[in-house]
C-alpha cells in the first residue's frame, strides 16, 4: 500500500463521512479490580474447524526500501554467497520455516515490467519505481527470486501487474515460468539458464486496484472483466494454477464490500480465491489505548466473516458449486513509519523506507491476529505477514547481521505449532467492555465498531493427529493481572509438556534494537501438570504457546 496517498485519501474520506466508525476508549474494564479470574474451555478433537493450510503463515517481499536490496540480496555484504544472497538471512528464513512468500508487490507490481528483471544483468535497465519514488536496478528479478525461494524452502506467490500491465503480459509470465519449452516465453527462460519450469502455483491477479493511490486504479467492473480475460489466458497455459482475485484494500474504503461483490460477479467462475488486506496500530487517532489495541484482532475476525459472506452470496447468486478461499496476503501492525520521509525514496536505490520499530504490545497483537487466522482456517487458506525483511518486518538487517523484532516470536510460534487441524472452542470467562464512539479514523487503528464485551483470554487450539500433538495459543489482554485458563480435555489426554513459552514484560513500549536485541524475547513458563484437566497461569499482557504430546 502507498502510505502518503492512502492516508490523505482516508482523511478526505473521513471528512466526507465515508470512513468507518471506530471503537472508543474503554468503558468498564476493571483491569485493576478483584483477584485473578478464570476462563474455562473444553477441548474435543471431534469438534474441528478445518485442516490448517500449510501456507497459512506465509510472508511477503516487495521491491520496496531495503526488503530486497540490502535485505535478502546484497552482493557487497560479507554474508553474500555467489548469487549475491545474504546467507545469514537465508538461514534465518529457512530455520523459521516460512511456507510461501508473495513477490514482487504490493504497489510496486502495478508499474513493474517483469521482462526488465530477467536475462543478463548487464543488460537490465535501471528504472524509476513510481509507487515509492525509488530507483530500481532490476538486478534481482523473477529467476533470482525463484532460486532464492527454493534455497530457503519456501513456495512463490507471484503478484501480477494489473496497473500498466495487460492480460497478455500476465499470461506471458505464466508461460515463462510454467511451460516446459517449445514456446516463445518458455524458450526465453531456457535461454536465461533455467531449463526446468518454475511451476509457480499461486498467482495474485493484481494489487489493491480499488485504491486511488494504485498505478492503474480502475472501477470494480472493469477490473473484474480484465481479471476474467487474464485468468482464461493463464489457465490455457497451465490449468493447475490457483488464481487470487484482487479484493478491497481494506474496510476503510468507501467501496469496501461493494468492490468485492462486483469483482466476483464478473470473475467468480475463473478464480479460486480473493485477497484481503489490513494493518493495525495503536495510533493517536485511536486514543493510543493499549486495552483497545489488544482487542483489534477481533476486527480481523469481522473482516474475514464479511468477505466470506460476500463470496458465498455471489456463489448463491451464480448457483455455483465452487467455494472460494480467502488469501489474507497483507496483514501486520504498521502505524509509525508511514508518512513523508518514511515512504518517499527520493529517486534513490534501496532507501530506508517503512522500517517500522516493534514493541511488546505489537507482538501480543500479532499473536492475536495469528489466532484469528487459525480460527478461520476453514476459509483462509493463504496468508502473508507483510513483510519479511526490513520493511514492516519481523527481521531487520545491517552490515553486521540480523535483528529479530518482537513480532518475530509469535509469528515463529504460529509457523512451528499452527498445524494439523484447528479445533472449535467456546471459552467462558471474564472480559472487559469496549464501547463504540463512532468518530471517523484511519483503519490502521480500527477496532470493529460495537466490540462490546472482549474476553481477557483469546484462545485457539490445534491438534495434529499424525504427530499426536496439540498446541494451545493464548493471548492475555489483561494489562495488569495474571489470568488463569482451565482446560478440560474431553477425548485427548496430554502426556507431556513439550514447550510452554510466553512473550511478556513490564513495559508495553519496549522493543528490540541492534544495540539491545533481547529486550523482548520469549520466556519459559513453569510447566503445568498434565492430565485430562489442566490449569495454565498466563502472565498479564502476554501471548503464550503450550505444546503438548498426547
Amino acid at each position: 500500500m502507498k502510505a502518503v496517498s492512502r492516508r490523505r485519501f482516508l482523511k478526505n474520506a473521513g471528512k466526507s463521512g465515508l470512513a468507518l466508525a471506530a471503537s472508543s476508549a474503554l468503558g468498564k474494564f476493571g483491569l485493576a479490580q478483584g483477584a485473578l479470574r478464570t476462563t474455562r474451555v473444553v477441548i474435543d478433537s471431534s469438534r474441528q474447524i478445518a485442516p490448517i493450510s500449510p501456507i497459512l503463515f506465509g510472508s511477503f517481499l516487495e521491491h520496496l526500501g531495503r526488503a530486497i536490496y540490502e535485505g535478502i540480496y546484497d552482493p557487497k555484504s560479507k554474508f553474500a554467497d555467489s548469487n549475491g544472497f545474504r546467507t545469514d538471512v537465508m538461514k534465518e528464513v529457512h530455520d523459521l520455516g516460512v511456507p510461501i512468500v508473495r513477490y514482487p508487490g504490493g504497489n510496486f507490481v502495478s508499474g513493474y515490467h517483469w521482462l526488465d528483471g530477467v536475462g543478463p544483468k548487464k543488460d537490465r535497465p535501471t528504472v524509476l519505481d513510481r509507487a515509492w519514488n525509488t530507483l530500481e536496478t532490476n538486478q534481482f528479478g523473477t529467476n533470482e527470486f525463484i532460486t532464492w525461494a527454493r534455497q530457503v524452502g519456501t513456495e512463490p506467490l507471484f503478484g501480477l501487474n494489473f496497473g500498466t500491465g495487460s492480460a497478455e503480459d500476465a499470461a506471458a509470465l505464466v508461460e515463462y515460468c510454467n511451460v516446459a519449452g517449445g514456446t516463445k516465453w518458455s524458450n526465453l527462460r531456457r535461454s536465461h539458464g533455467y531449463e526446468q519450469p518454475h511451476n509457480v502455483k499461486y498467482w495474485c491477479v493484481g494489487n489493491e486496484m480499488d485504491g486511488p493511490w494504485q498505478i492503474g486504479h480502475m472501477p470494480a467492473r472493469e477490473y473484474g472483466i480484465k481479471a476474467t480475460d487474464a485468468a482464461r489466458q493463464m489457465r490455457s497455459l497451465d490449468p493447475s494454477i490457483k488464481l487470487i482475485a484482487c479484493g478491497s484494500a481494506g474496510p476503510f474504503m468507501p467501496t469496501y464490500i461493494d468492490w468485492d461483490r462486483t469483482v466476483l460477479e464478473e470473475c467468480y467462475d475463473v478464480v479460486d480465491g480473493i485477497s484481503l488486506h489490513h494493518y493495525w496500530g495503536n495510533t493517536e487517532e485511536n486514543s493510543n489505548d493499549s486495552s483497545k489495541y489488544m482487542a483489534m484482532n477481533l476486527a480481523m475476525d469481522r473482516q474475514i466473516d464479511e468477505i466470506v459472506a460476500v463470496c458465498d452470496s455471489v456463489r448463491a447468486q451464480k448457483r455455483s458449486g465452487k467455494q472460494l478461499f480467502l488469501s489474507f496476503d497483507e496483514w501486520n501492525v504498521w502505524y509509525r513509519a508511514r508518512d513523508g520521509e518514511f515512504s518517499n525514496g527520493h529517486g534513490k536505490a534501496a532507501p530506508h523506507l517503512l522500517e517500522e520499530p516493534y514493541n511488546l504490545e505489537d507482538a501480543i497483537l500479532v499473536g492475536g491476529l495469528a489466532n484469528s487466522l487459525i480460527r478461520h482456517s476453514d476459509r483462509v487458506k493463504v496468508a502473508c505477514l507483510a513483510q519479511l525483511v526490513n520493511v514492516i518486518a519481523p527481521i531487520a538487517t545491517n552490515e553486521n547481521g540480523i535483528l529479530r523484532h518482537s513480532i518475530y516470536y509469535p509469528y515463529a510460534w504460529a509457523i512451528k505449532y499452527g498445524h494439523g487441524r484447528a479445533l472449535s472452542l467456546a471459552p467462558e470467562g471474564p472480559g472487559y467492555e469496549v464501547a463504540t464512539l463512532g468518530r471517523p479514523i484511519e483503519s490502521i487503528g480500527l477496532a470493529a465498531p460495537g466490540f462490546g464485551d472482549v474476553p481477557y483470554l483469546d484462545v485457539v487450539v490445534t491438534h495434529d493427529a499424525e504427530k499426536n500433538t496439540a498446541a494451545v495459543f493464548v493471548m492475555n489482554r489483561d494489562l495488569v493481572k495474571e489470568q488463569e485458563l482451565e482446560i478440560a480435555w474431553h477425548d485427548l489426554t496430554p502426556t507431556k509438556v513439550l514447550a510452554f513459552e510466553t512473550i511478556t514484560g513490564n513495559d508495553l513500549k519496549a522493543g528490540n534494537t541492534f544495540a539491545d536485541p533481547n529486550r523482548v524475547v520469549p520466556q519459559k513458563l513453569e510447566k503445568p501438570a498434565v492430565g485430562s484437566k489442566m490449569t495454565l497461569k498466563l502472565p498479564a499482557r502476554s501471548y503464550s504457546v503450550l505444546s503438548l504430546a498426547l
